[in-house]
């Protein structure tokens, strides 16, 4: 059984950065696909980084200000998240699935392990 746990949210000033961090149970990166995703009070779960073996995808809310990066040794999975903006307000969730699917890695039902969230809270 995969487990995942999520760490990093806090208190950010607007415009600042934070890091989430993922940690997984095992050694799952070199065939499992990772990724983050979001929920915003009121909103749907929304994908926002996603990353297999080195091949990268980002939702246009977060290019160019959020990082997705993984760490093999460590067995952990990275957000680095940059210019913040209220609107990047959310529970932030890693998920975790077998195999590479590009054209849905934004969809949270093709994921299977979940993390139970981290908060980042409104940059003030």
């Amino acid at each position: 059984q995969v487990q995942l746990q999520e760490s990093g949210g806090g208190s950010v000033q607007a415009g600042g950065s934070l890091r989430l961090s993922c940690v997984a149970s095992g050694s799952i990166y070199s065939s499992y696909c990772m990724a983050w995703f979001r929920r915003a009070p009121g909103k749907e779960r929304e994908g926002v980084a996603n990353i297999y073996r080195g091949s990268k995808s980002y939702a246009d809310s977060v290019k160019g200000r959020f990082t997705i990066s993984q760490d093999n040794a460590k067995n952990t999975l990275y957000l680095q998240m940059n210019s913040l903006k209220p609107e990047d307000t959310a529970m932030y969730f890693c998920a975790a699935a077998v195999g590479w699917f590009p054209g849905s890695w934004y969809v949270p039902a093709r994921y299977n392990h979940w993390g139970q969230g981290t908060q980042v809270p409104s940059p003030h």
